[in-house]
């Protein structure tokens, strides 16, 4: 029997049921051919966080009553590919764990407790935030057919407007199956919501929204209320609908990402941060790149050089953001910053 080098191969040779799904930038199903690809050294993580692909991983193997989830930070080198050794350690780990037979029919309910146990003391293992696992759990849970949580019935009743409850009393959790089975119908109905919503369950509501593409009637009603917050004074909940709109199209959220970025007024480090963090796939345009990045460069207080090297990870900017560091003009703040990073000449 051919050696396991790669996680993909334990799952496909032990017969166990597996669904995959982002946990970096967003919460979102990732195919077994992207995990697949990128161990096999074919492509680069889609959607680097931190310089880690962050994956979910949900699976139920051998004799597993319910299924278990791996969470797992696997490092990146500079070009978004992975750096496999602590990978290889775990597999090694995991072989061990189970006398080097991966098929599940081999399996007991002893085998697979341990199996369930090798996240202890794993450093490849992370704990998502409270909204990454809410969304997460609603994702795994409508994605396999089954109810949302008992909190899902609260939030529609409040959020609808059809009944009159204790905001205070909703459900995080709530929130996120709300917001995975939400359809073009109910969001027109939460557009109408979005300028009378507390404070407070704007930001929860906008937490889960960044995970999922909105139509654009809610996106147009979250960009009110941005600016409406922002001409308040009330950066965070600015931040909270720029970051809620970041998966939405171009054609709406993309205007709104150009209008803010060519306020200089506006382009402070938590707004520049929340676009790179969960807007990047709006910064894939040709105006609105090299303007992001200079507005980065322009502002003393950005870590410029983290921040490009975070968005350069992300395949889809890499050349772009590199062309665009490339051909800024001399003198430009961009190219200063660029000086800066250059070690010194020695004497």
């Amino acid at each position: 029997m051919q050696p396991i080098h790669t996680l993909d191969e334990f799952f496909t040779r032990s017969g166990a049921e597996v669904s995959l799904y982002h946990m970096g930038r967003r919460v979102t199903a990732c195919p077994r051919d992207v995990l697949r690809a990128f161990e096999n050294a074919e492509y680069a993580w889609p959607e680097p966080w931190q310089g880690q692909a962050r994956l979910a991983i949900v699976f139920r193997l051998g004799a597993m009553e319910e299924p278990a989830i791996w969470f797992l930070a696997l490092p990146l080198d500079e070009q978004g590919m992975l750096s496999p050794a602590q990978r290889d350690g775990f597999i090694n780990r995991l072989l061990e764990t189970l006398g080097r037979n991966a098929a599940a029919t081999d399996l007991d309910a002893a085998d697979t407790a341990d199996v369930d146990h090798l996240m202890k003391d794993n450093p490849l293992a992370f704990t998502p935030d409270i909204t990454f696992q809410a969304m997460l759990n609603a994702r795994a849970t409508h994605a396999s057919g089954l109810p949302a949580s008992q909190h899902l019935e609260p939030v529609e009743a409040y959020l609808s407007g059809q009944q009159s409850i204790d905001w205070q009393a909703l459900g995080l959790q709530g929130i996120a199956d709300y917001v995975v089975r939400l359809d073009t119908a109910t969001a027109d109905a939460l557009a109408g919501r979005i300028p009378d919503l507390p404070t407070s369950v704007i930001h929860s509501l906008c937490y889960c929204l960044e995970h999922h593409a909105l139509p654009d009637a809610l996106v147009d009603a979250l960009r009110l209320r941005g600016e409406h917050a922002a001409s308040d004074g009330d950066l965070e909940t600015l931040c909270a609908c720029v970051r809620a709109v970041g998966s939405s199209s171009a054609s709406t959220a993309g205007t709104w990402y150009t209008q803010l970025l060519n306020d200089s007024a506006a382009c402070g480090p938590d707004l520049m941060a929340a676009m790179a963090g969960r807007g990047w796939p709006l910064l894939e345009d040709a105006e609105r790149l090299p303007l992001f990045l200079q507005r980065l460069a322009e502002d003393e207080r950005s870590h410029f050089a983290a921040a490009v090297r975070d968005i350069a990870l992300i395949p889809r900017l890499r050349l772009p953001v590199m062309l665009t560091l490339r051909d800024a003009p001399t003198g430009s703040a961009i190219q200063t910053r660029l000086s800066a990073m250059q070690p010194s000449p020695k004497g």
